[in-house]
C-alpha cells in the first residue's frame, strides 16, 4: 500500500483551501478507501495549529484542527529515536527542525513526502515528494 507523509504545508493547504488543496484531498480519499496510507509527525501536526493560531486566532485554529479529527490521518508520535533520526536529517540537509520530523518520517516509512515547501529539494532524489502547487 502506498503510504504518504503530510508536512505542514500540505495540511494546511487542505483546511485553508489553499493552492494544493486539491491533491491533498485526492490522497485523504485514497486513504479512505484503503488503497493508501497518511501519515503526519505530531510535530508538523502542532506547526499547522500554531500557524492558523497565528494568521487566524484561537477559535479558528481549534475549529480547524478539529475538522481534521474524522480524517485519515495518523499522527505519529515524536519518539526519542525519531527525534534523533529528524536531528540527523537536519543536519545532513540543512533543513529545519520540524521540516526534519516531516523527512525522517518518510524515510522511516518509504514513504512519498507531500508539500509545497521548496526546502525539501535539498533532498534530491534521496526523497519522493509530491509537489503541491504554491
Amino acid at each position: 500500500m502506498k503510504a504518504y507523509v503530510f508536512d505542514a504545508s500540505a495540511l494546511f493547504a487542505f483546511l485553508q483551501r489553499k493552492p494544493g488543496a486539491l491533491k491533498v484531498s485526492e490522497l485523504l480519499k485514497d486513504a479512505m478507501r484503503g488503497r493508501a496510507r497518511v501519515l503526519m509527525s505530531a510535530v508538523n501536526y502542532g506547526e499547522v495549529y500554531a500557524t492558523i493560531l497565528r494568521e487566524y486566532g484561537p477559535d479558528h485554529a481549534l475549529t480547524s484542527m478539529h475538522a481534521v479529527n474524522p480524517l485519515p490521518i495518523e499522527v505519529l508520535d515524536a519518539t526519542p529515536r525519531r527525534a534523533f533520526q529528524a536531528a540527523d536529517v537536519k543536519i545532513k540537509y540543512k533543513l529545519y527542525y520540524v521540516d526534519s520530523f516531516a523527512a525522517a518520517l518518510a524515510i522511516e516509512h518509504k514513504a512519498t513526502l507531500v508539500t509545497s515547501d521548496s526546502d525539501f529539494r535539498k533532498l534530491g532524489r534521496n526523497l519522493s515528494v509530491v509537489w503541491l502547487k504554491v
